[in-house]
């Protein structure tokens, strides 16, 4: 564990700017704005190279010692946002992918039943959702929302009307 005092303590034999604080006050900016043209993202940039700055004070002794520990610095936060926009790739492969292979375009049906369950107070669409997409019973319901089955029947019986009257309407206007 890095103690904070003895990694901020100036020598005074040194330069300033090889004082912790000094040393992250004077390149935090510079660095967040390299980062910030490199990944198009100003919060993601402040994130890494904040994170290479944590880094750099758990190593703060040793790194102080070299010749250019911003160098040093600016390397681990140049490959934490390429690894980042590794992952975020990789991501962006498989849902892709995925989404393609198993994933129908949605139904005039589907689409319907999304747009009815949004009219629906949150309480009446979970229960709506749980009893009839989960295939939960009343009873493990009323557990999972901690209500009296009567409630969720109740709930069940308002939002079926509910989902009869929105769909019934939309099937008039067509």
């Amino acid at each position: 564990m890095v103690d904070l005092h003895q990694a901020r303590e100036v020598d005074p034999g040194r330069p300033p700017e090889l004082d912790f604080d000094g040393f992250y006050a004077a390149h935090f900016q510079s660095l967040t704005i390299q980062l910030y043209a490199y990944t198009g993202d100003l919060p993601g940039a402040q994130d890494v190279v904040q994170e290479a700055f944590l880094r750099a004070l758990a190593r703060w002794r040793r790194l102080s010692a070299m010749d250019d520990p911003l160098a040093w610095v600016r390397r681990v936060a140049w490959n934490l946002a390429t690894s980042q926009w590794r992952r975020a790739r990789t991501a962006a492969l498989f849902l892709r992918r995925n989404r393609l292979e198993n994933a129908p375009e949605p139904g005039p049906d589907r689409v319907a039943l999304a747009d009815a369950l949004a009219t629906l107070p949150a309480r009446h669409r979970r229960v709506v959702i749980l009893h009839y997409l989960a295939d939960q019973s009343v009873r493990d319901i009323a557990n999972q929302v901690g209500v009296p089955e009567g409630t969720v029947k109740a709930w069940l019986h308002r939002g079926r009307t509910a989902l009869a009257a929105h769909l019934t309407e939309k099937e008039d206007e067509t």
